[in-house]
């Protein structure tokens, strides 16, 4: 866990900070009980993901990402901000963030209030159903109420496959997303790296685009991340992000 030092130094340089950069990952979203995936415990120990390409082009495939997301849709369904995620929305109230940059598919970000205009999710949400031909966006429950009846992967009034709008593996992340989150790491003054890994490109890769350009960079993590021994990293603190973050910004008394 973190030493008395360090959490005063992350307290000082949040102080300091007026256009924070957050990049949140999985560690943040698991004290709302949303499961790890990439974690020992994780997803990916006992699925295998199914690729954007076999989704488009196989039934079975599709009708194995569907019985995926349905198994977690009720833990996404029924999920709820926490500590971390309030303490983001006050920073933010507070006119300390540039951009919320999350790899999470949770929502919860935009749960807890994080405005539209500060919030990168880039790896797509579970929050909607998205088609892949005409892009319509529809809410998920009926749309899984149907699959769970029918046990046929839905289709769009276009025709085209209904996908959950999150980004699946082998599919490019979208531009739009990822030049707002460059613009953000060019205009940030300090990035926040809570509850990631760090391991995923190109998103991990948003930290460091300001991080080199000699801003503060604290990293929050329970494990090692990809970037703990780099040069840019001022501040890297182990430990449960829920325990650490949000004491650190309740101190500033914003």
């Amino acid at each position: 866990m973190s030493s008395s030092s360090e959490q005063a130094k992350l307290i000082e340089l949040l102080r300091r900070a007026k256009s924070i950069l957050i990049f949140t990952g999985a560690g943040v979203s698991t004290g709302s009980g949303i499961p790890d995936f990439r974690g020992p415990e994780g997803v990916w120990k006992r699925r295998q993901p199914v690729y954007y390409h076999d989704f488009m082009r196989s039934e079975t495939a599709r009708l194995e990402h569907w019985d995926f997301k349905l198994e977690g849709w009720p833990a996404f369904r029924d999920a709820r901000p926490n500590a971390t995620h309030d303490a983001v929305v006050k920073l933010e109230r507070a006119g300390k963030i540039v951009a919320v940059v999350t790899q999470n598919v949770d929502g919860l970000h935009a749960k807890a209030g994080t405005s539209p205009d500060k919030l990168l999710e880039l790896h797509g949400t579970n929050s909607l159903i998205e088609c892949q031909t005409c892009g319509k966006r529809s809410e998920p429950e009926p749309i899984f109420e149907h699959f769970r009846i029918t046990r046929k992967p839905p289709v769009c009034e276009c025709g085209g496959f209904f996908k959950p709008a999150t980004i699946s593996f082998g599919q490019n992340l979208r531009t739009v997303d990822l030049e707002r989150a460059e613009e953000a790491a060019r205009l940030a003054d300090m990035v926040v790296s809570l509850g990631s890994t760090l391991s995923v490109h190109p998103a991990c890769d948003i930290t460091l685009l300001a991080a080199n350009r000699g801003v503060p960079y604290a990293i929050i993590n329970r494990g090692e991340t990809d970037q703990d021994r780099l040069p840019e990293v001022t501040l890297r603190i182990e430990g449960d992000v829920a325990a650490l973050f949000p004491p650190a910004v309740a101190a500033l008394k914003l």
